[in-house]
């Protein structure tokens, strides 16, 4: 009997630690997920442009938002009209408006959701944290293009517009992060 107790704590000392390693890594994993598939209108991380331009074309519109921080951000263009396959360039500019620095990270999707596939990024501000100075304006450039199998994708169908849409968050454990200690729970 004394064996079969100490085995139920056992096993619900194993599930209790499991649940909270799975809490843990909840963000992470759907973070990862999201940008591996495109759910959520999440946009992909591309290796390589495609070799295949079409004649159609999108019109990719920019929106910059900021939670919790004393800084201004905007994209230089509010909108750009590329080819569907063509690779584009945008700039965003980011001021820092206090007087400490800003440790941030820029989280970002997709509207309409259906084009999050599709959507995808060679180079982006957003895929690593950001260290702005007092009273500094930096501009970073996010390259991208619209992949071809867009025009092919019958849920994908009639988009025309693509919105991209940026916030940036305070970044927990930045430094910890920069100076390569662990940051267990940090978001970004």
């Amino acid at each position: 009997m004394k064996d079969r107790k100490n085995l139920i704590a056992l096993i619900c000392a194993a599930v209790v630690m499991g649940m909270t390693g799975a809490a843990f890594a909840a963000v992470p994993l759907y973070r990862l997920f999201c940008q591996v598939t495109g759910f959520d209108g999440t946009v992909k991380k591309a290796e390589a442009a495609p070799t295949q331009i079409l004649d159609q074309s999108v019109l990719i519109r920019f929106d910059t938002n900021v939670r919790d921080l004393p800084m201004s951000f905007k994209a230089e263009q509010t909108t750009q009209r590329v080819r569907i396959g063509e690779t584009g360039m945008a700039y965003f500019d980011v001021t820092n408006t206090s007087d400490q620095p800003i440790h941030a990270t820029a989280a970002y999707n997709v509207v309409p959701e259906r084009a999050g596939p599709y959507f995808q990024k060679l180079q982006c501000f957003c895929f690593e944290g950001q260290e702005i100075a007092p009273g500094e304006t930096k501009s970073f450039p996010v390259q991208y293009f619209v992949a071809p199998e867009l025009a092919t994708d019958a849920e994908a169908k009639g988009v025309k517009e693509i919105t991209l849409s940026y916030t940036f968050y305070p970044t927990k454990g930045f430094q910890q992060a920069a100076s390569g200690q662990s940051t267990v729970g940090k978001a970004g």
